[in-house]
C-alpha cells in the first residue's frame, strides 16, 4: 500500500505541470513557403513531452529565414532528419531566440515540459540555460539514434512512431526521485498563472535556498524568473490585457512582452 500511495504521488506530481501548463509558440506566417506543425506524443509520454514539432520549408527561399522562439520555460531537443551531425539541445531562456536559417530546411523537435527533460536524462537544466549546445555532448546516446534512424526526405508521422518508441524503452529505465516539494512550488506558480510574490507566496516546506537549488537543476533558472515566462505565456495563450496580467502599468508589460517574445504586443498583433 505505501509504494502504490507513493507511484500515486508520482504521478500526481508529475500531472501538475502538464494539467496546468500548455507553452505556445507562435505559428509562422501562413506564406505557403515555410510550415510549422505540433503533433502529440504517446499517451503514456505526455506527462513529459509537451510536443514534436516540425519546422520545414515547403519550396526553397529567396533568402535565409529567421525564426524567432519565444520563451516558454521548456527545454527543446532539435534535428534535421538525415543529417548524422545536425542535433541540439536548446535550454531553459529567460527571453526570445532568433536562429538564422537556411533557404531549404526541415527541423524535427521535441518540447519537453519543464523539469523533464533533466528527470529523464538526468542533465542539470542551469548547465543549458540561455544556450544551445550539440546534443552529442549532453546526451550522447539520443544524439546516436537521432542521426542514424532517419532518412533526410522522412515523413512526420514516422518520426513521429520512432521517437515514441524510443522514449517509451528509455521511460523503462529511468528511477528518478520525483520531490513532491517541488512540485508543489510549481503548481503554486501555474495555478496563479505567474501572478504572485515567490519569496511570499510559495510555501512547499523547504528552505528559499533549497528551492533555488532544486529550480536551478529542474528548471534552469530561480522560480521568479519562471514566474515572469508563465505569466507571459498566459498573455500569449489568452491575450489578456496587462491589468488581468497582474501588471500596475502597461509599460512594464510592454517591455516583459517585447522581451520575451521579441515584439510587442501591437506588433504580433498586426
Amino acid at each position: 500500500m505505501g509504494l502504490l500511495t507513493k507511484h500515486r504521488e508520482h504521478m500526481d506530481a508529475l500531472a501538475i505541470v502538464k494539467t496546468h501548463y500548455q507553452p505556445v509558440q507562435p505559428s509562422v506566417q501562413p506564406s505557403g513557403l515555410v510550415s510549422y506543425l505540433e503533433l502529440a506524443p504517446d499517451p503514456r509520454l505526455q506527462l513529459y513531452i509537451h510536443c514534436y514539432w516540425q519546422l520545414k520549408t515547403n519550396n526553397p527561399l529567396k533568402e535565409p529565414f529567421v525564426y524567432r522562439v519565444v520563451a516558454d520555460g521548456c527545454i527543446d531537443v532539435f534535428f534535421e532528419p538525415g543529417q548524422s551531425q545536425e542535433s541540439f539541445v536548446m535550454g531553459f531562456c529567460k527571453q526570445y531566440t532568433e536562429f538564422e536559417l537556411d533557404r531549404t530546411f526541415n527541423y524535427v523537435g521535441i518540447r519537453f515540459l519543464p523539469t523533464m527533460f533533466p528527470r529523464l536524462f538526468n542533465v542539470d537544466a542551469a548547465s543549458l540555460s540561455n544556450r544551445t549546445e550539440p546534443l552529442a555532448a549532453v546526451v550522447p546516446s539520443m544524439a546516436s539514434f537521432l542521426g542514424s534512424c532517419f532518412t533526410p526526405d522522412v515523413s512526420i508521422e514516422h518520426v513521429q512512431l520512432q521517437l515514441d518508441t524510443y522514449f517509451l524503452h528509455h521511460m523503462v529505465q529511468v528511477n528518478s526521485v520525483t520531490d513532491l516539494r517541488l512540485y508543489n512550488a510549481l503548481a503554486t506558480i501555474i495555478k496563479r498563472s505567474g501572478t504572485l510574490n515567490v519569496e511570499k507566496d510559495i510555501d512547499c516546506g523547504i528552505s528559499p535556498r533549497q528551492l533555488r537549488r532544486l529550480f536551478k537543476f529542474y528548471i534552469g533558472d530561480t522560480a521568479k524568473t519562471f514566474s515572469k515566462i508563465v505569466r507571459f505565456q498566459q498573455v500569449l495563450r489568452t491575450g489578456a490585457s496587462f491589468y488581468d496580467a497582474g501588471y500596475y502599468d502597461q509599460a512594464h508589460f510592454i517591455k516583459d512582452f517585447r522581451h520575451f517574445s521579441g515584439v510587442t504586443p501591437k506588433e504580433r498583433a498586426l
